[in-house]
């Protein structure tokens, strides 16, 4: 008779646990627009699941898309959503026509989201976003989001290297490797990370900007570090 209840005392804590068990994060397309698609269109994830990792993993995504339809300086930000921001951009676009009624320029803002990584430890997501508001060229620039997946919290890059000097002198062979612009390597001696470093199926991927260590004709500069490579100066790295 013990026996017996011992077994449905341990049959209780297995349910139990396998209830407690850790739900995926699912990231499902989202779109936001204007009417009509005439002025902004915007498609990124959103995720669901644990409610506390999903939220605060929307929260640094709705951030990062208010960030890119702000025209001014960032501490003079003040929507709070990514509905609110678009009615802000649509309104300066107004005002700019009423200013100038005589032009025919179309501003336009272009954002996508993507999950370009995903483990049961880190998750990388790009925004690549481009704002045209008239002038010679739009701006077309990519950020990297990455969050620790178990807890959902945003990293920032020194969060993912132990030894970030270490990465930096490997990570400075593979630019000179790749870089096509042999121009940028007169200068290898001050070289710098980036910005915008994440993960990918490639490995680590370090991602220039537009301006950031090179003239607009430049473009972008990425290139990635191989995993097997960088591994050693990795926090997270028992994915591969």
């Amino acid at each position: 008779m013990h026996h017996n209840k011992f077994l449905i005392l341990i049959s209780f804590f297995v349910i139990l646990f396998s209830c407690k068990k850790e739900v995926e994060t699912i990231y499902t397309d989202t779109n936001f627009t204007t009417k009509n698609n005439t002025i902004v269109e915007i498609n990124i994830p959103q995720a669901s699941g644990n409610e506390t990792i999903a939220n605060q993993i929307n929260s640094e995504i709705n951030k990062a898309i208010i960030s890119a339809l702000h025209l001014g300086y960032p501490d003079e930000i003040t929507s709070t959503s990514i509905e609110e921001s678009i009615a802000s951009f649509t309104e300066e676009f107004k005002a700019f026509k009423n200013d100038f009624p005589e032009t025919g320029e179309q501003w336009e803002a272009q954002i996508d989201g993507e999950v370009i990584y995903q483990s049961p430890e880190l998750t990388t997501i790009a925004i690549t976003s481009y704002i045209n508001t008239g002038g010679a060229h739009g701006n077309l620039s990519i950020s990297f989001l990455n969050f620790n997946s178990e807890t959902g919290q945003p990293l920032k890059n020194n969060d993912l290297f132990t030894n970030m000097e270490g990465f930096k002198t490997l990570s400075k062979s593979y630019f000179t490797t790749a870089t096509i612009d042999k121009s940028l390597l007169l200068d290898i001696e001050s070289f710098k990370l980036p910005q915008n470093i994440g993960y990918s199926e490639d490995g680590i991927i370090l991602l220039y900007n537009t301006y950031e260590i090179a003239p607009y004709s430049s473009g972008i500069i990425e290139f990635a570090v191989p995993f097997k490579a960088a591994a050693p100066f990795l926090v997270f790295n028992s994915s591969f």
